[in-house]
C-alpha cells in the first residue's frame, strides 16, 4: 500500500477509522473489481493532495465481511467518509479525480 493510504481491516477498522482524530475516507474494495482497480491511482493522488486534512484507507471486503455489512455496503467501489467515528457522506461508483477531490472538499 501507500504511503498515503492505509489498510485496514475488520480487526483494525475501530482503531484506525472510528476512533481517529480527523475524517477518514475508506475505499470499499475487492480484487476481483475493476472499476476499484481503476479508483486505486485516482484515490492516490488524491490522497497525495488531501493528507493533510483526511486519513486515506482501503478496506478488501472478501478479507473483511464485517466492517462493508455493518455500514450496508452493497456495491463497489463504495466511498465512505467517516467523521468522529460517524458515517458523514457515501459515494458509489468510480469517480474522476476532480469527482473525488470535490466529494472529499465538500464533505471536510
Amino acid at each position: 500500500m501507500s504511503a498515503h493510504i492505509k489498510t485496514v481491516t475488520d480487526d483494525s477498522f475501530e482503531q484506525d477509522v472510528l476512533q481517529a482524530g480527523k475524517p477518514v475516507l475508506v475505499d470499499f474494495w475487492a480484487e476481483w473489481c475493476g472499476p476499484c482497480r481503476a479508483l486505486s491511482p485516482i484515490l492516490e493522488e488524491v490522497a497525495a493532495n488531501h493528507s493533510d486534512k483526511v486519513i486515506f484507507a482501503k478496506i478488501n471486503i472478501d478479507e473483511n465481511p464485517q466492517a462493508p455489512s455493518k455500514y450496508g455496503v452493497m456495491s463497489i467501489p463504495t466511498l465512505i467518509l467517516f467523521k468522529n467515528g460517524q458515517v458523514e457522506a457515501v459515494k458509489m461508483g468510480l469517480l474522476s479525480k476532480s469527482q473525488l477531490s470535490a466529494f472529499v472538499d465538500s464533505n471536510v
